[in-house]
């Protein structure tokens, strides 16, 4: 018994030791096939871009492009290629929300690009124009493509530097067309929303020639359960070009303006049901 027990830390070291020599051989191994790999050269670029669900404002070449003005890959040792770098290059495009690089196996580099996506079209006082994406970013237009979003128009400045009430109007316009774009019966709907002198919200329809009242980028599910409930209850009823006006800034109502006459408030019974 006491033999036995004086055997047991020699066993522990011997299997501790192969476990070392084991581990010293990985890595020795590991860092061979990395410097194996990294005197390789590299063999070609491969492209994914992924983010657009609608429209592809970059392609392929466009980004092979930058990359190839950034420095030559094809043929270059891997190891004296500075991924992070090229990474940075790409970022720089307005269009590239995020560019991530690496090698495979096979010494291709894999490229993949996240695309921002617009979500609405803003018309500046003065004519120009630009697309804006989830996180308020401008974005410039594109020679190829033009993205269906919602349409904003009389925004009031194109600065780069923004003013804060200009900013928030900004968000506002995010906001609204964030709504707008979640919901097929209003994206098919709004033709335009225009941006009065007070940085209010009036919207277009497609049918109809009513101007709607939107106000802010507020309780925007409750104004626009309002304004449907107005569609299905009195609009459809009395014809599509009887109002002129229509208002649901206001809490539990629509107020409706006729044309030629007097305002002519929708009761809050009546729109109750589809608060």
């Amino acid at each position: 018994m006491k033999l036995k027990l004086k055997n047991i830390p020699w066993k522990k070291r011997i299997i501790q030791s192969v476990w070392i020599l084991i581990g010293m051989g990985t890595m020795v191994l590991f860092g061979s096939a990395m410097l194996q790999k990294n005197q390789k050269k590299c063999a070609g670029v491969q492209i994914e871009i992924a983010g657009a669900s609608q429209n592809m404002f970059l392609d392929e070449k466009e980004i092979l492009e930058i990359i190839n003005l950034a420095g030559k890959l094809e043929g270059t040792t891997v190891s004296k290629i500075n991924l992070r770098a090229f990474e940075t290059v790409l970022e720089k495009n307005s269009w590239i929300q995020n560019a991530e690089m690496y090698f495979d196996n096979n010494q291709l580099l894999q490229v993949k690009v996240l695309e921002r996506q617009p979500i609405a079209r803003v018309f500046v006082n003065g004519g120009n124009s630009f697309y804006v994406d989830s996180s308020a970013l401008r974005l410039p237009l594109s020679d190829k493509l033009s993205a269906r979003v919602p349409v904003f128009t009389n925004f009031p400045s194109d600065r780069g530097n923004l003013a804060k009430p200009d900013s928030n109007l900004l968000e506002g316009i995010v906001k609204l067309a964030t709504f707008i774009r979640a919901d097929s019966f209003w994206m098919a709907q709004i033709a335009q929303i225009n941006i009065n002198g007070q940085s209010k919200f009036e919207m277009i329809p497609l049918i109809g020639d009513q101007l709607v009242l939107l106000g802010d980028a507020e309780q925007l599910d409750k104004k626009f359960k309002r304004l449907k409930a107005f569609y299905e209850q009195a609009l459809l009823s009395q014809g599509i070009n009887t109002y002129e006006k229509l208002d649901v800034r206001f809490d539990k109502q629509v107020v409706a303006v006729r044309r030629g006459s007097e305002r002519a408030p929708i009761t809050e019974n009546i729109l109750s049901k589809k608060q």
